[in-house]
């Protein structure tokens, strides 16, 4: 794709840049004939069919200086990104962007940035570190445990001739009114509620307890005024309630009959023994992604950064707004987030502050890695990692499908950001395999032999030099 930029890129100290960014006069032409095309689709004009009218007739009609301004607001975000990549910078937070006056015909625009970028790492030890990493050991109070919720998983109902206490089921009707009137959504038939559950509103179950099949009861409650359906949220109502049937859940008896049915197994002895192995495999797994981060955080101890705290301030606000769209994903705004939370974003986000500072500190020596070790990401490493990150949604894409995804995100700074993020990962492989796990408690006892004033990646006594 042929650049529509170039830069200049200026230090600023502090891990903050100044980039002077220039678009080609033929780049702004473009912009503009695409953006009049687009204000003509719902400009009415005699002679000419509403949505055909030519680039030219909007210039001409709109004017050139009002074409080119709405050209400019559209197109400035992809030319910042294209900046960034063309500059080769890792940015941290938002930009603050001071544009020059819009050019006229066959001069282009210019414009300019100071944004925070990744701080620089001067790497100390980075291979052979000796890192402490806990054993997957299993207890067996957990693996009574998960023996127990198979047991309430293979639990049956049983109808019982007494009052429903809590950990029973009973079988309701009833029907709910706010002032007198009936809502949506506060009726029900056969329903089967397990007292103590918390399913429904708070206060209806407690007044369900002590019932007897058969008992009707008047149940009031008071919708919590954050209420995710806002017609009820603070409001009282009444539920005239008829209770049907009571259960009881009879559990199964713990013996090779139960061992047969969960799972096969001829012995509760061989379910255990498969309980606990699946139990390890999880905890390895949980272990492995923590000594890879403690790998990588003891070549940050080793290694000289400066982290600025306007930088750390930036990057947990970037943290948040990462944490907003995934919850705006799942249907909750952030807003009400913030409210369940009883916080405020900015509350929120000097919480994360040690967090984003962990982060930086991380990124930085992964990157300083990746460049020392001359990492490169090979066209076959990104369409295997597309492809694993499609097949992780459910997806089985052909290679030449994969292809074509690597060839428009070649156009996009996507491509940059999937390289990098792969080279780190690579980088990470590196550091694991050449690290030496120790035992956490080993690990820790060196840690409490730190004095108060060593520099940061300097042990006492070079207690932490491979092979010591």
């Amino acid at each position: 794709m042929p650049a529509h930029v170039t830069t200049a890129t200026r230090e600023l100290g502090d891990s903050r840049v100044h980039v002077d960014v220039e678009v080609a006069p033929d780049v702004i032409e473009q912009e503009v004939r695409s953006a009049a095309r687009t204000l003509g689709q719902d400009l009415k004009i005699p002679g000419f069919r509403k949505g055909h009218v030519p680039p030219e007739v909007v210039l001409r009609r709109v004017g050139r200086d009002a074409v080119l301004d709405e050209a400019v607001r559209r197109a400035l975000p992809g030319w910042y990104e294209e900046a960034v990549v063309d500059a080769g910078l890792a940015v941290v937070g938002d930009p603050q962007l001071d544009l020059a006056e819009l050019p006229g015909r066959g001069s282009p625009l210019q414009f300019s940035i100071e944004v925070g970028v990744r701080p620089l790492a001067e790497l100390g030890t980075y291979q052979g570190l000796e890192v402490g990493r806990r054993e997957a050991a299993v207890a067996d109070e957990e693996i009574d445990a998960e023996l127990e919720r198979l047991r309430t998983a293979a639990a049956s109902l049983e109808n019982v001739d007494r009052p429903a206490a809590r950990g029973d089921f009973a079988v309701l009707d009833f029907v709910g009114t706010i002032d007198g009137e009936p809502f949506e959504g506060g009726e029900a038939r056969g329903y089967l509620l397990e007292l103590g559950s918390g399913r429904l509103v708070e206060g209806f179950e407690e007044q369900i307890e002590g019932a007897a099949p058969g008992e009707e009861r008047t149940v009031r409650v008071e919708f919590p005024d954050g209420y995710g359906a806002e017609r009820l949220a603070g409001r009282e109502a009444l539920f005239e309630v008829s209770v049907k049937e009571v259960k009881e859940r009879k559990l199964p008896e713990l013996d090779d009959d139960f061992a047969a049915d969960a799972g096969g197994f001829d012995t509760l002895e061989e379910l255990r023994a498969d309980v606990e192995s699946r139990l390890r495999q999880v905890r390895e797994r949980e272990i492995d992604a923590e000594f890879r981060e403690a790998v990588v955080d003891a070549v940050a101890d080793a290694a000289k950064i400066d982290v600025p705290r306007e930088l750390i301030h930036a990057k947990a606000h970037e943290m948040w707004h990462a944490t907003g769209r995934r919850l705006e994903r799942q249907g909750i705004p952030a807003e009400r987030y913030l409210q369940i939370a009883g916080k405020t974003e900015e509350e929120i986000v000097t919480e994360a502050e040690p967090d984003a500072e962990r982060a930086l500190r991380r990124e930085s020596v992964l990157a300083a890695v990746v460049e020392a070790e001359g990492i490169q990401v090979s066209d076959e490493e990104m369409l295997d990692s597309l492809r694993k990150a499609v097949s992780a949604g459910g997806g089985d894409p052909s290679d030449k499908q994969l292809a074509k995804a690597l060839d428009r995100a070649r156009s996009r700074r996507t491509d940059e950001e999937l390289r990098a993020d792969i080279a780190m990962r690579k980088a990470v492989d590196l550091l694991v395999e050449s690290s030496k796990a120790i035992p956490l408690s080993q690990a820790e006892a060196r840690e409490k032999l730190w004095t108060p004033d060593e520099e940061r990646g300097e042990r006492a006594g070079q207690l932490w030099t491979p092979g010591s």
